[in-house]
């Protein structure tokens, strides 16, 4: 009942990633709403859910992981049933700012409780692959099933189903998980001040790429909110190392397994999002493929994220967790070199290497988590859990800000009017190739660092 739980916490918040976005151009049309509006509506669950983890995570390690969880289920469950209230643009982005709160509280509880379930290493890697596995489907499927919905339903029934989701994670994790015990909790009391800044520097840094992609590198706004991101992340920083007993303790972070786990993380949630990114683009635009030949395109990379999970326990098993970090990061890094220097050249190049990606980043999910808590004290293992997602959804943004970023820089005219000329279709493939690169020296960087945190924790 335990995993079952919170295998359904994890579904939620990655299907509530996916599905809806299949229904934008009819929530458009039935709520008569902007692109900048429709663009908040996903992009406003992202932004709230990725900035309240740190804090949300901090609060469940103090007043208990489990009844933290169960709190935002109800959230989730009331936030659900609001959207068949809903009338106007502005509705819908506060009942999805809800669930990005919803999903801040649910989703590092679930990593850190599935972690919690077993003292043996194997168990524990397998049900944080199970948990991330079934999240994965719910990523994978999401589209699919939200095209198929529409056909006979009104788009609401994508919200409302997060209803019976939350219904049945709430029965299972309350009758199938312990409360927390004292001696698990954290007692220092909760630093209001750092987890303000942590949130408001995380809030612009994952609202600072959609601005870069959506105005353009000329346009002072998104230059602006990243400064400003910097700024307030240095001031969080300075807070840290002041307060007597801060909302994340600096120190944590140098600890050779929480870093290493850290740097693979953020490599290869940058390299699925900017390769998803371009990838997308390059099918769609230079070589003129419909959406649905893109969405059979993209399909290896769905079929090793999602039959992946079989093969992770048994190469951990053979090779040990650090070996398996250091063998799927480097895929990672090779998948992303292989598309920066031959992705032009063809689709065979294109699918080799969203499978190097898919096939790194679905081991390094679950290496990557495992990896941080075992590296911290037991009462801090729900701040790693979401300071393992807080760094999946900031290099998720960082991805898609340097692919987006770079094209925009090097392409003449605007990339959504077709027919391009020859010398635009030549500029767009120089542009794939800058950015797979500069990518590829991004996610090599991070897992240069992360190997030799490693190396380390191994000493």
């Amino acid at each position: 009942m335990a995993l079952a739980g919170l295998s359904a916490v994890f579904l939620f918040e990655m299907l509530d990633n996916s599905i809806l976005n299949v229904a934008l151009p009819t929530i458009g049309r039935e709520l008569s709403a902007s692109t900048t509006l429709l663009q908040w509506v996903t992009g406003g669950y992202a932004v709230v859910f990725g900035a309240l983890m740190l804090a949300f995570g901090a609060l469940a390690d103090r007043v208990g992981r489990r009844r933290v969880m169960l709190v935002g289920l109800v959230l989730l469950g009331a936030a659900g049933l609001a959207t068949a209230f809903v009338t106007t643009a502005e509705q819908l982005i506060a009942v999805r700012a809800a669930m990005g709160v919803a999903a801040a509280m649910t989703t590092p509880g679930s990593l850190a409780l599935a972690f919690r379930l077993f003292d043996e290493e194997g168990l524990r890697v397998r049900a944080m692959t199970l948990v991330s596995t079934v999240g994965l489907v719910g990523l994978a499927i999401g589209p699919t099933a939200g095209g198929f919905v529409l056909g006979f339903a009104p788009w609401q029934v994508l919200l409302l189903a997060n209803v019976p989701v939350a219904a049945l994670a709430f029965l299972c994790i309350r009758r199938g998980i312990p409360a927390d015990r004292a001696d698990e909790l954290h007692r220092d009391p909760l630093d209001v001040g750092g987890a303000l800044l942590g949130t408001a520097a995380l809030v612009l840094a994952l609202t600072a790429p959609t601005l870069f992609v959506d105005a353009g590198v000329a346009s002072p706004l998104p230059w602006l909110t990243a400064a400003a991101a910097v700024a307030v992340a240095v001031l969080f920083v300075v807070r840290a190392r002041a307060a007597r007993r801060p909302l994340l303790d600096l120190a944590l972070l140098a600890r050779p397994l929480v870093a290493s786990g850290l740097a693979f993380k953020g490599a290869s949630g940058l390299a699925v999002a900017g390769l998803g990114y371009l990838v997308t683009l390059q099918l769609q635009l230079d070589w003129g493929w419909t959406p649905a030949q893109a969405a059979v395109g993209l399909l290896p990379q769905v079929v090793v994220l999602i039959a992946g999970g079989v093969f992770i326990g048994p190469l951990v098993a053979r090779v040990g967790l650090d070996a398996a970090a250091r063998l799927s990061a480097a895929a990672v890094v090779c998948g992303l070199a292989v598309y920066g220097l031959l992705g032009r050249f063809g689709y065979g190049w294109v699918a080799l290497a969203l499978v190097l990606v898919a096939a790194g980043m679905r081991v390094v999910g679950v290496v990557a988590g495992t990896n941080v808590m075992r590296g911290l004290p037991a009462e801090r293992t729900t701040i790693g859990a979401a300071l393992v997602d807080t760094a999946g959804e900031v290099a998720t943004g960082v991805g898609i800000a340097v692919g987006g970023t770079i094209v925009a820089a090097l392409f003449t005219g605007d990339v959504a009017t077709s027919p391009w000329s020859a010398d635009q279709h030549a500029q767009f493939r120089e542009a794939l190739t800058a950015a797979g690169l500069a990518l590829t020296l991004l996610a090599a960087a991070l897992v240069g660092w992360g190997l030799v945190r490693a190396r380390r924790a191994s000493r």
